[in-house]
């Protein structure tokens, strides 16, 4: 076997097993549920809740905002180099149109069209998949996150993994290869621990929060299958077409960042400056993380 391929095969093997145990532990232990919780226990599940927040938040912006931004732009100059895309026109100079952002903004304004007619059509459809008992408690009610957004959470998780896993797969040396599985298999291993805290807190059924984090795990593999397949074959896998959706992806992530994780956070009881010091650890891991990734 080509040591190449031999290591791509050993990142797939992490990246599927790793991530799956870190979701499964806040996914399958009575500690972390949040209904369960009082007094000082539910103060730590708070502070970790916080860290969370943070590292989705780092992973929004230092990761897949900087990634679609960076594909985006890099495949727009691509075709203006082969003469695909002309940098002007008669009409004017388009060479500083924003279209990263541009498509970034569509998946925010796509998800947040989807939950306003959800919204619109079936009030009580936000709770589709959550714990029967969040119904009858009115209490419960406005503080329980919304299953919907845990799972455009997912969604946009799962799909920006694939790229990651793509990334890996279409390296062309070992080291290179090495490098970066570490740094992805880091940083899905908190963001899959991340998730699985925020689908108990949404009150998602064991059943479901089991296939998510299941589905999760596979994603970055999957993209290191197509990477391999893609450098075999010497083709360019569509590079504008990925970059693209990647950026929806990063677009929905960002929607759900800013209008469900660091709100539901922001709002506890916890002590404001406590709440600040481990959303910006969190923030900050992913940052570091950046650094090699």
């Amino acid at each position: 076997m080509d040591p190449l391929l031999g290591v791509k095969i050993g990142c797939l093997a992490g990246l599927l097993v790793v991530p799956l145990l870190c979701g499964l532990i806040p996914a399958q232990i009575q500690w972390f549920q949040i209904n369960m919780a009082r007094g000082k226990h539910r103060r730590v599940l708070s502070i970790i809740g916080c860290f969370a927040a943070g590292v989705f938040l780092g992973a929004c912006i230092m990761h897949m905002v900087a990634d679609a931004l960076g594909d985006i732009k890099e495949e727009i100059e691509k075709r203006q180099h082969l003469g695909a895309v002309n940098a002007t026109s008669e009409g004017g100079d388009s060479e500083g149109y924003p279209f990263g952002e541009l498509v970034i903004s569509f998946g925010f304004f796509l998800v947040f069209f989807i939950e306003s007619v959800v919204l619109s059509c079936c009030p009580q459809s936000v709770h589709a998949h959550g714990d029967p008992e969040a119904h009858n408690d009115p209490k419960a009610a406005p503080e329980s996150h919304s299953s919907f957004r845990a799972f455009v959470l997912f969604l946009s998780l799962s799909f920006h993994s694939v790229f990651e896993g793509l990334a890996i797969g279409v390296q062309k040396e070992e080291t290179g290869a090495v490098q970066l599985c570490l740094a992805v298999l880091i940083h899905k291993a908190i963001v899959a621990f991340s998730l699985a805290l925020k689908l108990v807190q949404s009150g998602t059924q064991a059943r479901w929060r089991l296939l998510y984090l299941v589905v999760f795990a596979l994603m970055s593999p999957v993209g290191i299958a197509i990477g391999i397949g893609v450098s075999l074959s010497n083709g360019d896998g569509s590079g504008l077409a990925q970059a693209v959706l990647e950026g929806v992806a990063a677009g929905t992530f960002l929607y759900v960042t800013f209008l469900e994780i660091l709100p539901s956070e922001l709002r506890s009881h916890e002590n404001p400056l406590i709440k600040f010091v481990f959303i910006g650890f969190g923030f900050s891991s992913m940052a570091l993380i950046a650094i090699w990734a």
